[in-house]
């Protein structure tokens, strides 16, 4: 059947509607329980679209409004079997059903909007959650993809194990093999001792994977290559170099001979101008630095490397005659890595003239103190003390005025420029215009003061992590493999004049280098 709906303009003010049908709505209103109200209905009529209306009238007995219908709209309220009209009562319980329904629906209405709100907010938190895994997804990515550059590094212990293992059952069966010949051709057992001895020397080379001397700017990320790019563009110090190479091959031991003939390491004395000027009269050390430091037998140069950390190098470290340290890099909190014998600490100019704690800090009052500039190119010390990278000076003399009876040395500044010459000359492309790093030039000046240099993580371990400091909690891959430092190449320099093994590479991260001394060239 159909309902006819109720003329919108008949009772202004209304405020509820019940919708028996989707076609049929039935209006009820406060004011409605007003018979002056209901007085001034007009009559039915029928809407526009057809349907007959219907209005409410005051029930007397309660407060509920029952139906009231005009003798001519009870043709269209016929009954559903049946073309007649209903009957009253069914009308009215119809009707009074109908007027109940406004607050049900209404609570329905609320329950419905709680839900939405709650889902809704379910919705946003699961949002929130999912981009904040995303982001630290991305976070974990970057930071493994700027420390990828050599995987091979990642060899884990126990395939370590495995390889000794069948390295130790190789030599035992050719050892075997060779105590059964040995009746029979002395001379071939002779041959075969020095076999297992070759083969024990070169299997670890084949062993484990440590740094590649090879290495080039291909094995930087790109980040890194950009960066190298950039500063040869720059050429900050007019670095213009016109000697041999690239790509110059020189076996170890030439390589050490032409490293000691070349590269000059002293320090700046008081007779150098403008240091012999009555400015500077006291300042600088009257002794030479040999006189105070070396002859020694067995050195450490101990990098700030982050995979220091948890190393348990500490006393191995400590059993040297001497042992080198880098900058502000302490050894309070952190005996069992890197030990706490300090004999010679090198330093930037940059250290020594911004930290705030360098006049007040007692770790740089032990041992001998070094500090080293950079200059122009193969600049003399008068240009240099001009133009000096950092101004040191001031913070210098106020240190030797604090502490007079510390030894504290000023390296000459042709010396980071020799190095930098030999390194581009046996390096197979152009390297940084920039001057050797820190670790380089600890090298150089312990391997002119002893006759045995072991350098700890300078050459990365399988601890390698892109922790750039031990002490410290900073990031960069650029600490490994170089930036501003041509620290590539250096550490290929160091990897080709290695004596000792590649498990010591591996297991600890030691280089072992022959001091300049025991060299004959």
């Amino acid at each position: 059947m159909v309902w006819g709906s109720v003329w919108p303009g008949a009772l202004p003010g209304l405020r509820d509607s019940i919708c028996i049908t989707e076609t049929a709505c039935f209006l009820s209103a406060p004011s409605l329980r007003s018979s002056s109200l209901l007085s001034s209905i007009p009559p039915p009529h029928t809407t526009p679209g057809g349907a007959a209306a219907a209005f409410f009238t005051e029930n007397a007995e309660s407060t509920a409004l029952v139906p009231s219908f005009h003798p001519s709209a009870e043709m269209f309220f016929d009954h559903p079997e049946k073309n007649e009209p209903w009957p009253p009562d069914l009308i009215k319980q119809t009707f009074q059903k109908q007027i109940c329904s406004p607050a049900q629906n209404r609570g329905a209405s609320l329950n419905t909007t709680f839900i939405m709100i709650h889902t809704n907010m379910k919705k946003k938190f699961s949002c929130c959650i999912v981009a904040f895994l995303l982001f630290a997804v991305i976070c974990v990515w970057k930071e493994r993809k700027k420390g990828s550059y050599y995987d091979s590094l990642k060899l884990q212990t126990k395939e370590f194990q495995v390889l000794k293992t069948l390295e130790k059952l190789t030599m035992r069966s050719r050892s075997q093999s060779v105590s059964s010949d040995n009746t029979q051709d002395p001379q071939k057992n002779s041959q075969a001792l020095s076999g297992p001895k070759d083969s024990t020397k070169s299997n670890p080379q084949a062993s484990f994977q440590v740094w590649n001397k090879e290495s080039s700017s291909k094995n930087l990320i790109p980040r890194l290559q950009k960066i190298l790019k950039n500063y040869l563009n720059m050429n900050k110090y007019k670095v213009s170099y016109k000697g041999p190479g690239p790509g110059v091959k020189y076996s170890a031991d030439a390589l050490r001979c032409y490293l000691r003939d070349r590269v000059n390491v002293s320090m700046v004395e008081a007779t150098d101008f403008p240091f012999n000027t009555s400015d500077w009269e006291g300042y600088l050390p009257k002794e030479n630095i040999r006189t105070k430091a070396g002859p020694w037998h067995r050195c450490a140069v101990v990098s700030s490397a982050g995979s220091l950390k948890s190393s348990q190098l500490g006393q191995e470290i400590d059993d040297h005659d001497a042992v080198l340290r880098f900058n502000g890099a302490p050894t309070a909190n952190f005996q069992q890595d890197v030990g706490t014998k300090t004999t010679i600490r090198l330093m930037n100019s940059q250290l020594v003239t911004t930290e705030k704690r360098f006049l007040k800090d007692g770790l740089y009052n032990e041992g001998i103190l070094i500090v080293w500039d950079p200059s122009v190119y193969h600049s003399d010390i008068p240009k240099w003390y001009k133009n000096p990278d950092y101004n040191f000076f001031n913070n210098y003399k106020s240190y030797r005025t604090m502490h007079p009876g510390q030894p504290f040395y000023i390296l000459r500044p042709q010396m980071p420029w020799e190095l930098w010459d030999v390194l581009q000359e046996i390096s197979p492309e152009e390297i940084q215009p920039n001057p050797p790093s820190s670790g380089m030039l600890g090298i150089l000046i312990m391997l002119t003061l002893c006759d045995q240099v072991d350098i700890y993580e300078f050459l990365p371990s399988k601890r390698k992590t892109d922790v750039c400091y031990y002490y410290q909690k900073f990031f960069d891959s650029a600490c490994t493999m170089g930036a501003y430092h041509p620290l590539l190449f250096e550490k290929n320099m160091v990897k080709h004049l290695n004596e000792g093994t590649d498990e010591d590479i591996y297991l600890l991260g030691k280089a072992t280098l022959p001091g300049f001394r025991n060299i004959h060239c």
